[in-house]
C-alpha cells in the first residue's frame, strides 16, 4: 500500500509540474522576435530588405536609428506583426534597433541590438543620358554608361527596364566598353512613336559587380518622345530634305565630304543628334585646320556636325567637298539647328563609306534588328 502512495504521489507531481510549464510558458518566454539581419551581422548589404517581425505578439514603437540617432523611415503591416523599412540604408554604417513587442499576455519584449552595412572597395556608378522631364528625338537610343567594366551583364540586365505610354517593341545591346567602363543601350525596333512617354527604372544600388565594387544608386528617368523630325542628307543631289511628322519643312543646299579621300567622306547611315552649339571649334592636325564654326550639330563622335559656312557656299547644293561635315549657308544652319533634338535621326545616304562602330557613341542603328539582339546579354 505505501508503494502504491507513493507512484501516486509521483504521478501526480509530475502532472502538476507539465501544467505549470504549459501555463507559464508564455510568460516565461514571450513573443519571439526575428531581426533581418540578424542582430549582429557587419557586412549586410543595404540594398536588402531590412526589418523585424514577431510570432505570439504585436509590435509596439518600432525604431531604426542611424548612427546620428535618425529614425529610419518604415512601415508597419496591418496586423501589427512585422515592420519594413521604406527608405534605402547607407553603406558603412551602424543601424540600433529600439521600440518594444507585447505578447498575448501583455508583457513587453524590447528591440534591442544592431548591425552593420558593408563598405565597399569601390562604389560604381551608371550614368543615363536621358534625364527626367527630357524630350528627345524619335531614334535616340536609352544609354547606361557604366564607371568601371561590368563582367557579369546578364546579372545587370536582368534588373533593367523601360516601359513605354504605347507598345515599343525593343531590346537592350551591350556596346564595347568605352569612356572607362561598360555601356549598354537600349534601342526601340523601329524609330520611336512620337509623344510616347517613357519610363526607365535600372535599380543597381547595392549590386555587387564584384571584387568589392558596388553599385552607387539607382537610375530613374521618364521622358517623352518629341515630333518626328528626320533629316535625309542625299550625297549625291547635294540636298539636305528636313520633315517634321511626315511632312517637309526644309529643303536646303548642302555640300558634303570629299568622296575622293575615304578619310573626308561623309558617312552614309543614319545618325543621331547628341549636342548642339552656337559657335563650335572644329581642328584637324591631319588636314591641318582650325576654325569656329557656328550653328554646330554634332552627329556623330568622328567629328561629323551640321553647321553654317561660307567658305563653301559656292559648292553647296552642287558639289562635296567639306571634310565630312555637312555644310549649309549660314542663314539655313540657324534655322537647321533651332529645331534640332537629341536623338534626331540624321538619314545620310548616298555615299561611298558607311557609318560603323569606329565612328562613335551611337552607332545603333547601323545594325539590322535580328543583329542588335544578339548583343543582348540574355540573347542566349
Amino acid at each position: 500500500m505505501r508503494r502504491i502512495l507513493l507512484i501516486l504521489a509521483v504521478v501526480l507531481i509530475a502532472s502538476a509540474g507539465a501544467m505549470t510549464a504549459a501555463t507559464a510558458g508564455p510568460a516565461l518566454f514571450g513573443p519571439e522576435v526575428t531581426y533581418r539581419p540578424g542582430v549582429g551581422v557587419t557586412d549586410t548589404n543595404p540594398a536588402d530588405p531590412v526589418g523585424v517581425s514577431v510570432t505570439g505578439g504585436t509590435l509596439e514603437a518600432v525604431r531604426l536609428l542611424t548612427p546620428e540617432g535618425r529614425e529610419v523611415q518604415g512601415a508597419l503591416t496591418e496586423d501589427r506583426s512585422g515592420w519594413g523599412a521604406t527608405e534605402p540604408l547607407g553603406y558603412g554604417r551602424t543601424y540600433t534597433w529600439s521600440g518594444s513587442a507585447t505578447g498575448a499576455d501583455g508583457r513587453a519584449v524590447p528591440l534591442e541590438g544592431s548591425f552593420t552595412t558593408l563598405t565597399p572597395q569601390e562604389r560604381m556608378r551608371g550614368i543615363l543620358n536621358i534625364g527626367p522631364g527630357a524630350t528627345v528625338g524619335i531614334a535616340a537610343p536609352v544609354q547606361i554608361q557604366f564607371t568601371g567594366h561590368v563582367a557579369d551583364r546578364a546579372a545587370v540586365e536582368r534588373k533593367l527596364s523601360v516601359t513605354t505610354s504605347v507598345p515599343v517593341e525593343g531590346a537592350w545591346g551591350w556596346l564595347p566598353d568605352e569612356n572607362g567602363g561598360s555601356r549598354v543601350h537600349w534601342r526601340p525596333r523601329e524609330y520611336w512613336p512620337s509623344g510616347t512617354t517613357v519610363t526607365v527604372r535600372a535599380p543597381l544600388y547595392g549590386h555587387d559587380y564584384g571584387d568589392g565594387r558596388y553599385g552607387a544608386t539607382d537610375l530613374n528617368s521618364t521622358f517623352t518622345i518629341g515630333r518626328a523630325q528626320v533629316v535625309t542628307a542625299d550625297v549625291a543631289t547635294h540636298r539636305m530634305i528636313v520633315t517634321v511628322d511626315g511632312e517637309q519643312v526644309a529643303d536646303y543646299p548642302a555640300s558634303y565630304g570629299l568622296e575622293s579621300d575615304p578619310g573626308r567622306v561623309t558617312r552614309s547611315g543614319i545618325h543621331v543628334v547628341t549636342e548642339k552649339f552656337t559657335e563650335k571649334r572644329m581642328v584637324s592636325e591631319r588636314y591641318g585646320y582650325d576654325a569656329v564654326q557656328d550653328w554646330a550639330v554634332r552627329i556623330s563622335n568622328n567629328g561629323e556636325f551640321v553647321h553654317a559656312s561660307t567658305d563653301t557656299l559656292g559648292a553647296q547644293g552642287k558639289e562635296n567637298v567639306t571634310h565630312g561635315c555637312i555644310n549649309l549657308a549660314p542663314a539655313d544652319a540657324e534655322a537647321y539647328y533651332h529645331t534640332a533634338l537629341y536623338g534626331d535621326p540624321v538619314e545620310v545616304r548616298g555615299s561611298s563609306v558607311q557609318l560603323a562602330e569606329r565612328d562613335g557613341d551611337f552607332w545603333d542603328w547601323t545594325l539590322s534588328w535580328e543583329q542588335w539582339k544578339r548583343l543582348s546579354a540574355l540573347s542566349a
